[in-house]
């Protein structure tokens, strides 16, 4: 299988929709044991455990400085958060059910990419499923980010991850899915503080560069602030029964 002949589905939904609803129609996550990698600032996390319907939930988040924030989190009792990459997963073997990457593979060093997915396999029991989304290169949003963050080559890098993952018989394609969601900024400033500000990034524009972003950006602002509509792939794998 050529690493561009992955199964394509029909799209989950035409119109934006939250990807809450894509990952609950698609998961058994009731009872279910998650290892969540890449957890960020814990919103998907939260989320998720909030449903009520998984029974503990690892999330498990690289950069540091989100980690420490993440651990002063008191009010998720199914959650334990540790600190560590998709490339070594701190979990045990078949420890999950499943296993969640929103947006995060793509930040994995390209060099351990194919890591990750032993890792994936290594700790989801065998039938066990792994949801992997990834925003797809294009559309007006990344057509802003890429002045600044070109993600093509590291986006492209993770889905040939994931094919050779398959290909290789590492884990079994169960679907693969699109769908559209959408991101609101009231403001440049909340773009500012949201995108630019994150911690796991350095995103060092000059004064000429920055200024290019803030106008591409505020070409999209209206009486109700700025509303892209941004593309989504999800690869669903299982881990075969051994």
């Amino acid at each position: 299988m050529a690493t561009t002949e992955m199964h394509i589905h029909k799209p989950i939904a035409d119109d934006p929709i939250e990807e809450a609803a894509v990952y609950h129609r698609l998961l058994p996550l009731d009872g279910a044991r998650i290892i969540e990698l890449g957890c960020g600032t814990a919103g998907h996390t939260r989320a998720i455990a909030e449903s009520g319907r998984p029974a503990a939930i690892l999330a498990c988040e690289v950069d540091t400085i989100q980690h420490e924030k993440n651990l002063a989190l008191r009010d998720l009792p199914s959650v334990r958060f540790v600190h560590g990459g998709a490339e070594a997963i701190p979990a045990a073997d078949a420890s999950a059910d499943v296993v969640m990457m929103f947006k995060s593979l793509h930040h994995v060093p390209m060099d351990l990419m194919d890591d990750a997915m032993r890792e994936i396999r290594r700790v989801l029991r065998p039938g066990g499923l792994a949801y992997i989304s990834e925003p797809v290169y294009a559309g007006a949003f990344n057509d802003i980010l890429r002045l600044f963050n070109d993600e093509k080559t590291v986006r492209e890098a993770a889905f040939a991850s994931v094919c050779r993952a398959v290909e290789q018989g590492i884990l079994e394609l169960a679907g693969q899915h699109f769908f559209h969601t959408e991101s609101r900024f009231a403001d440049f400033a909340e773009f500012e503080r949201r995108i630019l500000g994150v911690t796991h990034s350095n995103f060092d524009l000059g004064p000429e560069l920055f200024q290019e972003v803030k106008e591409r950006f505020e070409t999209h602002v209206g009486p109700a602030g700025a509303r892209f509509v941004i593309p989504i792939r999800v690869d669903l794998l299982r881990r075969g029964v051994d």
